[in-house]
């Protein structure tokens, strides 16, 4: 393998967050790509580039967090197809002040190549902090002899880097229900109908006794809306319940971060993943003669997502859908919970409505209607004419002030009440009670569906949503509101968003 001219384009794919009014971040950014270093005995060679992201932190208190880059290779020879390219568990260069830790294909098992090989890596500050991060000169160690048939010493390679900014949420128990009265909020099973719910304790990732009695987790299915769930269980140990640690992506999916998708996979694939005919509602994702896949509203959530669009983002990226245990997990986080509360942790909501300034651009914000002393969050009852969903992380100019402000969880995640919905994995059908947290490969079958056997299929049994979103009102917003975590939708919707995790090296 040449050391030289092997790498072609760098993708940059999420935003950060916002710090103040007047002072805006800029995309996460991958620079100054290139191979070097190759070991032809050991079929390996260093990706090297330079990383930085603004409004970055380390603390350990209170959250006992951190933010991280997930960062993956992508590479092809001559003109084949994109393909994910499989890094070491070891021999990656960390810069001063800057951690990498490996994530392999699946984190409860050790290391093996082939079988269980490194799917990308976190990188994240070594000690606590703030502000603009910077790592220059990383360098991540790729199998190449190990990619599908193994990749030639002397192939002309060529390679993309991608980063998509997370949150670590750290292993702890929690609950789920806030002790007020959300439709199909979960409860403990002492609770009784017609009475304000019973917040449960999730300590452990053993199996989840379902069921009406003191101790095990429940729901209601009301007639008025019946898409809580079957009621069924138990829910086993391998269903990801948020106990054990895991990262989120910080914000949803923005138009940009899936246009970076579609062009990375086949002409094939891309026909399946995107629809001409989804338009108006500030989505902005166009397609040219030559499938060429372009936005204009690179910054805004990107919407009409199908169950099987995320499914097969998520195994493009190596990482995995969320459970509705853990989208509780990370909106409320080890804190006691609030009756009825939102992802910010109160009642308190900004009633607007909104209008935008600087509308569509990279520092979109809220120019009137927004409350400094109140959540805010995209919902009906605020987006007034604007007509879909907002900027990533648009709030997040409130985030030095405080939680509330920003509309951030515990752990400073972005846009979980409000926007558009999470698309989430339900413990309310046997399909989602048996998704066990298996990760991405980085492939997708040919027609451009993911095809991870545990996830729900593209028939979206097993998923549902959660969290709210701009076209609907104030109780979807709610962490605990359930009215359509398993409710069936295998098609796109102008409200239809999401953004993915995967579970802790």
């Amino acid at each position: 393998m040449k050391a030289k001219n092997l790498f072609q384009a760098v993708l940059i794919s999420c935003l950060l967050m916002f710090v103040s009014y007047n002072a805006f971040a800029n995309n996460i950014t991958v620079s100054n790509v290139r191979l070097i270093g190759q070991n032809t005995s050991e079929q390996t060679i260093m990706v090297k580039f330079n990383i930085t992201w603004e409004n970055s932190w380390r603390t350990s208190t209170g959250p006992s967090n951190w933010d991280a880059a997930w960062v993956f290779v992508k590479f092809r020879t001559g003109s084949d197809p994109w393909q994910h390219a499989v890094l070491t568990n070891t021999g990656h260069i960390s810069p001063y002040g800057s951690t990498i830790s490996t994530g392999l294909l699946n984190p409860a098992s050790t290391y093996a190549m082939p079988g269980n090989p490194g799917m990308g890596a976190f990188i994240y500050r070594s000690a606590n902090g703030t502000g603009t991060f910077s790592a220059t000169d990383v360098q991540l160690s790729w199998k190449y002899g190990a990619d599908g048939n193994g990749v030639p010493d002397n192939a002309n390679v060529q390679v993309q880097v991608y980063a998509i900014e997370m949150v670590n949420v750290p292993q702890g128990a929690f609950t789920v229900g806030t002790g007020g009265t959300e439709s199909g909020s979960f409860t403990n099973g002492s609770w009784t109908v017609g009475n304000p719910t019973i917040p449960l304790s999730i300590a452990t990732e053993n199996t989840l006794l379902v069921g009406a009695s003191n101790g095990k987790l429940w729901y209601d299915n009301p007639v008025a809306l019946p898409y809580s769930g079957d009621q069924g269980g138990p829910i086993p140990a391998a269903f990801p319940k948020g106990y054990n640690a895991f990262y989120s992506m910080k914000y949803e999916i923005s138009q940009q971060g899936y246009v970076d998708f579609l062009n990375s996979i086949t002409t094939t694939q891309a026909y399946s993943r995107y629809d001409i005919n989804n338009i108006g509602y500030r989505y902005n994702i166009t397609k040219s003669p030559a499938n060429v896949h372009s936005t204009s509203t690179p910054n805004i959530a990107c919407n009409f997502l199908s169950w099987a669009d995320l499914a097969a983002y998520l195994d493009w990226s190596a990482l995995r859908p969320m459970t509705e245990l853990e989208f509780e997990k990370a909106c409320r986080g080890t804190q006691t919970a609030v009756p009825n509360e939102f992802a910010w942790g109160n009642t308190e909501l900004s009633a607007g409505p909104y209008t935008l300034q600087f509308p569509g651009a990279y520092n979109e914000i809220i120019a009137t209607g927004y409350n400094q002393a109140k959540g805010n969050a995209a919902y009906n009852g605020n987006i007034g004419t604007i007509g879909g969903p907002l900027r990533v992380g648009i709030f997040s100019y409130f985030w030095s002030l405080n939680r509330v402000s920003s509309g951030a969880t515990y752990y400073s995640i972005m846009d979980m009440s409000g926007n558009l919905y999470e698309r989430t994995v339900t413990v309310g059908n046997t399909t989602g009670r048996n998704f066990t947290g298996t990760h991405g490969n980085g492939l997708l079958d040919g027609f451009g569906y993911a095809n991870i056997d545990s996830w729900p299929g593209s028939d979206a049994v097993g998923a549902g949503m959660r969290g709210g979103d701009f076209y609907n009102g104030i109780a979807n917003l709610g962490v605990s509101y359930r009215g359509y975590a398993a409710y069936v939708s295998n098609g796109y919707s102008l409200n239809y968003g999401g953004r993915g995790v995967r579970t802790s090296p």
